[in-house]
């Protein structure tokens, strides 16, 4: 994926409202990543710098082609004219917002996000647990079958076939 992404960077290189860029997650750009929730590479995000989502799509040059060019500026406090009237309303509610105000909501909604990733893994890790057991029970189960003679009912009863039915008398 590399060299697609490191082509996608060149043809937006000098882009006036898109910007594609790699970061380096073990390294200075370890905090950048850590404070948008990046766990595994390559993780690829896009939006607003400060609110980042996850790209779901193809990792092929074609596909992160079509995604990016397809991108434009979003309504957010720093483009208000892209914002309309119900967007507008919000941003300013919002900023009428204390810093107390505003930190806590942030940290209510990460707390959100993270108990819901906490829950999906831990019942996640359940679901792994009871596959397994129902994955040995399985085998366990053919195994005695197997072991109890299954093939040789069934060899007895394909022989009983072959024979030539006998006259009664």
């Amino acid at each position: 994926m590399k060299p697609d992404w490191d082509k996608l960077m060149t043809e937006f290189k000098d882009h006036k409202s898109i910007l594609v860029a790699d970061v380096d997650c073990t390294a200075a750009g370890k905090p950048l990543c850590d404070s948008n929730g990046v766990k595994g590479f390559p993780t690829i995000k896009h939006g607003d710098a400060a609110g980042l989502e996850d790209y779901q799509g193809g990792r092929d040059f074609a596909a992160l082609q079509k995604f990016a060019a397809g991108l434009k500026p979003l309504c957010s406090p720093s483009n208000m004219d892209l914002c309309d009237d119900e967007q507008k309303a919000e941003i300013v509610k919002v900023q009428a917002m204390s810093a107390e105000d505003l930190d806590a909501a942030i940290e209510a909604g990460d707390k959100k996000m993270a108990d819901a990733e906490t829950l999906f893994n831990d019942e996640l890790e359940k679901l792994q647990a009871s596959y397994k057991s129902l994955q040995e029970n399985k085998e366990n189960t053919i195994a005695e079958v197997k072991a109890s003679g299954l093939s040789l009912l069934k060899s007895v009863k394909a022989a009983n076939k072959a024979k030539p039915a006998k006259e009664e008398l």
